[in-house]
């Protein structure tokens, strides 16, 4: 079983998430918004097919990265996410929480060895 498929995001904390948006968005032409900015991308075995991987700069004092305490998130993106769950279970991976869906895919947080917090994300594309 194939897990993960790509990055599916970088999600980062900030002192001021706004002002950082509008440096990259100055200084290296990223095109943000008060979410951050999404980098489109097409599949290479079919072109056809378009991702994204999402750029955020998140507040310094976010909870959301806990109960790791970097200051920073990997997104990865994933095939067939309640598959994954029962394998990583298996597996006595930690998972923090239960699966969440959305209009733009299904997501998880898992712990790595080190105690960083992972995000899976099933996009729907």
């Amino acid at each position: 079983m194939k897990k993960v498929t790509g990055i599916g995001g970088i999600l980062f904390k900030s002192k001021d998430p706004g002002a950082m948006n509008e440096w990259y968005k100055t200084h290296l032409g990223l095109e943000t918004s008060p979410y951050g900015t999404s980098f489109e991308w097409r599949e290479s075995e079919d072109p056809n097919k378009k991702g994204l991987t999402q750029w955020a700069p998140f507040a310094e004092n976010t909870k959301y990265f806990e109960p790791s305490d970097k200051d920073f998130m990997i997104n990865y993106r994933v095939e067939n996410l309640e598959a994954l769950v029962e394998e990583l279970k298996k597996e006595n991976v930690t998972i923090l929480d239960s699966i969440e869906t959305y209009d733009y895919g299904k997501f998880l947080h898992i712990l790595d060895l080190e105690g960083n917090k992972i995000q899976l994300w099933e996009p729907i594309d």
